[in-house]
């Protein structure tokens, strides 16, 4: 059902790790890279020339385009997402949607061409320095991984401040806010598709071999990444909006926690030990610690609203552990950039720059009234539980499409 090759990482040096992957709003662990494979030999006695052809050069274009442009997508600079690495992934990505209806006819009906080709990709997270399977499911599943990955680069450039038509401060607009957010979506979609449309497609020996990049965990942390940053950003558009209430902005917050926390989870027992890996695991732990500084702020704003000795007490405890949390955020940041690939912060805007500025402040200041209202002894000293809601952001829909046309015709000799 699909035999598997793993290359060793000191054989060789394929894995494209840049030492330094510039300002990070979104973090992408590592492109998966395709190689080279050869069509006519696996499928030469079994499909018509034009179609493996086709295939061939569906993929070539592929192997040429992430080849060339990984490093350069990867190293996120403000050069590259204006002028050049925008059009690279939406070139890249298309690429991608050309070929997976075509790769899509290896497995219809449960053809057993699906096993004739031999796939090959370069692993980021894994130990291994690339993975290789004849399974056309492994490759349909790199393909959407890589798909997903090329969108949360999209974001990232999408979310790198910009100096404004003032050129007082950096800051990221509201159509940019706006529009990432479909992509974190469109992310989502295809990952959740990866987890629910192709990994029950392995049989159980296969899955448990494919590399960490492609576990299960991976995938749905990943996809929870993507759902948790679209939620930050409409954290964001609120706190800029007039009308929103205090209520709509903690229950962002807290979705937000929820979304990181179970990122977190899926990610806390896989053997992400490696450059890239390690990295993936302190981006969620830091997004996760920024998302409770953010909620119990909120959480200790709407106690403080009420009229009792118990609320304030407990509104104090809110804001103290939100003013905890920024602080352990910022070192939690510090330990994501130095990890290897090195990064760092772009200008601090949105949310963040928002809550960095109020939460010390309206700390500092609850604390000192409500504690010359109330004696010491009957503050709360643990944080008060935060409000549980229900999540409401999901992933777009996303299906795997239909077997391009040019299959309807083609009578395979299946040996």
């Amino acid at each position: 059902m699909g035999c598997l090759v793993s290359t060793p990482k000191d054989t060789g040096g394929n894995r494209r790790r840049p030492g330094n992957i510039g300002e990070v709003s979104v973090f992408i662990p590592g492109l998966r890279i395709p190689k080279a494979v050869d069509f006519s030999q696996a499928l030469g006695d079994y499909l018509s020339k034009s179609l493996v052809e086709r295939l061939s050069a569906l993929r070539t274009r592929i192997v040429v385009m992430a080849g060339q442009e990984a490093p350069t997508i990867t190293r996120t600079r403000r050069r590259t997402a204006t002028q050049h690495g925008g059009s690279t992934l939406a070139d890249l990505l298309q690429a991608l949607e050309d070929y997976l209806p075509v790769l899509l006819g290896l497995v219809k009906d449960g053809s057993p061409l699906q096993h004739r080709v031999q796939f090959v990709w370069i692993n980021q997270e894994d130990d291994d320095e690339e993975t290789a399977m004849h399974s056309t499911w492994y490759e349909v599943l790199s393909v959407l991984h890589l798909m997903a990955m090329l969108s949360l680069s999209q974001a990232n450039l999408l979310l790198l401040p910009r100096i404004s038509a003032d050129g007082y401060q950096p800051k990221v607009s509201e159509e940019s806010r706006r529009c990432c957010i479909d992509v974190f979506l469109k992310a989502a979609g295809y990952l959740d598709c990866a987890v629910r449309q192709v990994l029950p497609q392995f049989p159980s020996e296969l899955r448990r071999k494919l590399p960490v990049d492609l576990a299960e965990g991976v995938l749905r942390s990943l996809c929870l990444q993507a759902l948790g940053q679209g939620v930050d950003i409409q954290l964001g558009l609120a706190i800029d909006s007039t009308k929103a209430t205090l209520a709509v902005k903690r229950r962002l917050a807290c979705e937000m926690v929820k979304y990181w926390q179970q990122a977190q989870d899926n990610i806390m027992n896989l053997p992400l030990s490696n450059g890239w890996g390690e990295k993936h695991r302190l981006f969620t732990k830091w997004k996760y610690i920024e998302a409770k500084a953010a909620a119990y702020y909120y959480h200790g704003l709407i106690l403080d609203e009420g009229n009792t000795e118990k609320s304030h007490g407990m509104a104090v405890a809110a804001l103290q552990a939100a003013d905890e949390y920024l602080k352990e955020s910022k070192k939690a940041c510090e330990a994501f950039n130095l990890a290897i690939p090195l990064s760092r912060n772009p200008p601090l805007w949105g949310t963040m720059k928002f809550l960095s500025e109020k939460i010390p402040k309206d700390t500092s200041s609850k604390v000192r009234i409500n504690r010359d209202l109330y004696s010491h002894e009957k503050i709360m000293e643990t944080a008060p539980t935060l409000p549980d809601f229900a999540l409401a952001l999901k992933p777009e829909e996303y299906g795997l499409p239909i077997v391009d046309p040019s299959w309807n015709e083609e009578n395979t000799n299946n040996g």
